[in-house]
């Protein structure tokens, strides 16, 4: 079968890896192991979807290619693109096995349920849900009257997420990373051993669950063969961000590496906190015999010479990586500006000036980005955007799931999916009036003592306040509930009955019922109900009527961002606030040689998220927190140890500020003789 023509639209790099492999005796494409380092901007999803559709066309069927991304959008666009190539010489193809490694994971569980001890129908809990659940268990041992501050629910979620991710043991991930916590080692394995009880009594799965079980049947050679044997060829997009189960589930279901391609830059491995590990990539090619092929793709497309230069010059000061030196495809461009003000206000005067400027030479407020290390860092810039009228959008907070109504609205679907499920339960029940928690129990105390019979919910006898709403909430879980019942339409009917109950329990219940407006056309694209819910819990949505505020009435908004919501993006004019030691690298990173060098990589993904024009915003002066507002204590900032000689060569600097209004004349006699007046007064 002819090759795809458009790869020779691709620089000769992308070309060798996505034409990677070749046909066997048999005629069937093989390909052994393969490692995609791509450099920021240098095309690694068009190199990705080329490879797919290439396969493709090499005969490898669509139904036995597994590709697995971090989030359901890459997934979507990892499949849109390569349908399109794919299309230009034949036939559109679909990629049933393209999807998140949570997501993939969810499908395969659910069909070898009875092989783990699952019910089919199990549930997927959110963070939320699972944050709630912790709660519950954590009150039932008595923590959360405990004479010393135990840890908030969420907290005790984190570390158990970093436990389970890193397979380290308890003690390790106390001490290195929740070490006000380390005291309470044992209490929380009492904790974290009943929470698994807890979930397993309730057939409910959290988020870390997935890998989890998935690793657990990796484990079992049979089944990791009968699992691996679906796939000829396994694709990993992002794989600096895999964490230690992601990675061993690879190597399980292909121990030889054979037909395995994993893509991703080991300079931009940034997100340890949630338990990913750089060691992943590193170590990739090594585990193999013979070692993994490597192509490293270095042309860049995104931005000019002049940003590129100092990147690879800061990338350059780090210790293990893939060297690489990126090139520009844009031309050479300006060196990026090292600007030093004189503290923070002065450095939120400099953006505002330089984005109005920047607009006037026609570049949109939507296409400049300023970034930083946390979220607080942008308060004082908040404050004067608002005072110059300039519209903004911040990326951060909470999800769409997080809003109280629209984790209302899924609780009765959630419940209906899974009788077992007690959290959800919970949360419906109360959503009547007169329900409290101790109802709610009696309630499902009742109900699963019937062997989670719906038809007792009719017969059970509410508080008198409920009773009016009674009967038709039992009537709606019995209708949700059968099991020859269509799926399509659910939505709607649950948002029905729930609209008086939002206008009672919700304030702006306008703007909310557009929420579960939207909802319910979400619901609309998913052909089942456990894959509607499983992939909202899952991958959920960014925005929700609970957290915008009153509208943006305008055309054009500028953005902000942490750098760790920004990776993948990229805008024409960068402003990255804060570039002093205690911010790059952060003062709470600088005790481990591992952490110090994230904190570069960091730095370098800030960096190149420009592709025209870049300021690295250094403040002289840091005003010291919990003072009065009026206060002056402050301490002064250090030069980032990142930005070693060979970076500033790189760079421009530049010292902003207002020059100072009042001052003495420049020559001549002063106006006030103050000096003679200081001698008489000891003539």
């Amino acid at each position: 079968m002819a090759a795809v023509s458009t790869l020779d639209t691709l620089n000769p790099a992308q070309r060798a890896a996505a034409r990677y492999g070749a046909r066997a005796a048999d005629h069937a494409f093989r390909a052994g192991p393969l490692l995609i380092v791509a450099g920021a901007g240098t095309g690694k999803t068009n190199t990705l979807a080329h490879r797919v559709a290439h396969l493709v066309q090499e005969g490898v069927s669509p139904q036995r290619i597994l590709l697995l991304t971090f989030t359901r959008r890459a997934a979507l666009e990892m499949t849109r693109r390569a349908q399109r190539i794919v299309g230009e010489v034949r036939e559109e193809v679909k990629l049933p096995w393209s999807g998140t490694f949570h997501s993939i994971a969810n499908r395969l569980i659910r069909r070898y349920a009875a092989r783990v001890g699952l019910d089919a129908n199990f549930s997927v809990l959110d963070r939320g849900d699972a944050a709630d659940l912790m709660d519950v268990v954590r009150h039932e041992r008595g923590l959360s009257r405990a004479e010393k501050r135990f840890p908030r629910k969420d907290t005790c979620l984190a570390i158990y997420s970093h436990r389970v991710n890193t397979q380290r043991p308890l003690a390790q991930t106390l001490q290195g990373v929740f070490p006000w916590c380390a005291e309470w080692e044992q209490e929380l394995t009492g904790l974290y051993r009943a929470y698994v009880e807890k979930k397993l009594a309730h057939q409910a799965l959290d988020y870390d669950d997935l890998l989890l079980y998935w690793h657990a049947m990796a484990a079992d050679a049979g089944l990791a063969r009968e699992i691996g044997a679906q796939f000829d060829q396994i694709l990993v997009d992002e794989y600096q961000d895999t964490n230690v189960l992601q990675a061993g589930i690879l190597r399980a279901l292909r121990p030889s590496g054979e037909g395995v391609t994993v893509v991703g830059d080991d300079a931009q491995s940034i997100y340890s906190f949630r338990a990913a590990t750089v060691e992943n990539i590193l170590g990739f090619p090594a585990q193999y015999s013979p070692a993994a092929e490597v192509v490293t793709l270095e042309q860049n497309y995104r931005s000019t010479q002049g940003i590129l230069d100092a990147a690879n010059a800061l990338i350059a000061g780090g210790e293990r990586q893939y060297r690489k030196t990126l090139t520009a495809k844009r031309g050479a461009g300006a060196r990026p500006r090292y600007v030093t003000v004189l503290d923070d206000v002065a450095q939120a005067q400099y953006v505002v000036t330089r984005v109005l400027d920047t607009r006037e030479r026609g570049v949109p407020l939507r296409r400049q980005a300023v970034l930083f290390r946390s979220s607080h860092h942008s308060d004082v810039l908040e404050l004067e955007l608002v005072r110059r009228n300039i519209p903004y959008v911040k990326y951060g907070g909470l999800k769409f799931l997080e809003a109280a109504h629209v984790k209302d609205a899924l609780s009765v679907l959630r419940w209906a999916d899974n009788p077992k499920n007690r959290i959800a339960a919970f949360r419906a029940l109360q959503l009547m009036p007169g329900i409290g928690p101790a109802a709610a129990a009696k309630c499902f105390d009742a109900f699963a003592a019937n062997a989670h019979a719906w038809a007792n919910l009719q017969r059970f006898a509410p508080p008198a306040l409920a009773r009016e709403a009674w009967p038709a909430f039992a009537a709606l879980m019995g209708a949700l509930a059968l099991p020859e019942g269509p799926w399509q339409g659910q939505m709607e009917r649950v948002r029905e009955w729930y609209q008086p109950h939002l206008e009672r329990l919700h304030d702006a219940a306008q703007v909310r019922a557009g929420d579960l407006l939207q909802l319910e056309r979400i619901a609309q694209q998913f052909g089942t109900r456990e894959r509607f819910l499983s992939e909202l819990a899952l991958d959920p949505a960014q925005a929700s009527g609970d957290l915008a505020g009153s509208p943006m009435l305008d055309e054009d908004y500028l953005i902000l961002s942490t750098i760790h919501s920004a990776k993948g993006q990229e805008w024409d004019a960068v402003y990255l606030l804060n570039v002093a030691d205690g911010n790059f690298p952060s003062e709470f990173s600088t005790g481990r040689a591992e952490l110090i060098e994230e904190e570069r990589r960091l730095l370098y993904v800030a960096m190149t998220r420009a592709k025209t024009e870049l300021d690295l915003i250094a403040p002289l002066k840091y005003y010291v927190t919990q003072q009065s507002r009026t206060g002056d204590r402050h301490v002064y900032g250090a030069k980032s140890r990142f930005l070693t000689r060979e970076v500033s060569d790189c760079l421009e600097p530049l010292a902003w500020g207002e020059a100072d209004t009042e001052h003495a004349p420049a020559g001549g006699k002063p106006n006030v003789d103050v000096a003679e007046k200081l001698r008489s007064l000891w003539s």
